[in-house]
């Protein structure tokens, strides 16, 4: 083989100062450990953590010039030793693990990854819907379950037309749980009720938190994933009711300013952190296991906002930054 052909086209970050800094070369082609293969990537989609792990902000600190992407669709072109169930040809999606994190990701043609991270396309799904699902899912659904077992209950949801909100909206209408969405758009937020939130409001209205309590009287927030931080942090707090609880998934509007704890005492409310990499494999698998179940129950897919040429990287990151409905997704090859 020519050292031509040994070579492909990839995505590279070189130092960590953002997204913007990315340049499209060439790169070795990925070889297939021990227990890995090789995929073939067609989709590949885009994360905030991407982001945050572009600017430095990510405990992560990955060997230079790095491959962002997390999520994929892909084929398998080549196995490793020791792979004995999947064939050269199958379809796979990578589930979370180290890919696009400390070892080289999906914004490139091909792909190595630990077949412990691989699951199949749930049955009925596009490989657009497959591509972008797994870390926003899994996201989700830790978000919603890291308390124990909800009875159903108010679940609040900021930023809920993006990839890890449509999620959590459609994960938790499916758990029973009575949904309210918070989204800047008027159309975003049409969307969001088809997707099962029973309240969608704009979370731009200084007005929201008591519009709530007119459209639910009676009752208060017993559940918020927070992907958005930032001023609107304390108004979250206001909506909770006795033991409320908060799981902080994002910040996407930066740090909360002058928060004040004294919130948190008579309501004894709590706040806890989201991080799907405390996952085990074998914990990501169940997850992902329960949530294809829960959106198979009511035919729930994901939601693909837009798909960019390869080429168009930047311009995709620029459309994650502006808030999409649903998924960011690059079209590799295929």
């Amino acid at each position: 083989m020519s050292h031509v052909e040994a070579l492909m086209k990839a995505w590279l970050l070189d130092k960590f100062e953002g997204v913007k800094t990315l340049r499209i070369g060439d790169m070795a082609d990925p070889v297939a450990g021990p227990g890995e293969v090789v995929l073939e990537v067609e989709f590949a989609a885009l994360n905030p953590a991407d982001r945050y792990l572009a600017e430095g902000q990510y405990p992560a600190r990955p060997s230079l010039p790095h491959i962002l992407g997390r999520d994929a669709v892909g084929v398998v072109s080549a196995a490793g030793k020791d792979v004995s169930d999947l064939r050269v040809g199958d379809r796979k999606v990578v589930l979370r693990g180290d890919v696009g994190v400390s070892r080289a990701g999906t914004l490139a043609q091909r792909v190595a990854a630990p077949v412990q991270s691989l699951v199949d396309v749930p049955a009925g799904w596009s490989r657009e819907e497959a591509a972008g699902a797994t870390l926003v899912y899994l996201t989700a659904y830790q978000a919603l379950t890291q308390w124990g077992t909800l009875p159903p209950s108010v679940v609040l949801v900021t930023g809920a037309s993006g990839g890890v909100g449509v999620a959590t909206v459609q994960l938790a209408s499916v758990m029973g749980h009575t949904v309210v969405g918070l989204s800047r758009s008027e159309e975003k937020r049409s969307r969001v009720r088809e997707l099962g939130a029973a309240v969608a409001l704009d979370p731009e209205d200084p007005q929201w938190p008591r519009r709530l309590k007119e459209q639910l009287p009676g009752r208060r927030v017993d559940l918020a994933v927070d992907n958005i931080g930032g001023e609107l942090f304390a108004q979250v707090i206001e909506t909770l009711g006795n033991n409320g609880r908060v799981s902080v998934v994002g910040r996407l509007a930066g740090p909360v300013p002058d928060f004040n704890t004294a919130s948190l005492f008579f309501r004894r409310l709590r706040i806890g952190g989201v991080a799907v990499g405390a996952y085990t494999n074998a914990e990501s698998r169940a997850a992902w296991r329960e949530v294809v179940g829960l959106l198979a129950k009511k035919g729930s897919k994901p939601l693909v906002d837009r798909v960019f040429d390869f080429d168009q990287v930047p311009q995709a990151f620029e459309r994650l930054a502006r808030g999409p409905m649903g998924k960011v997704l690059v079209k590799v090859g295929g």
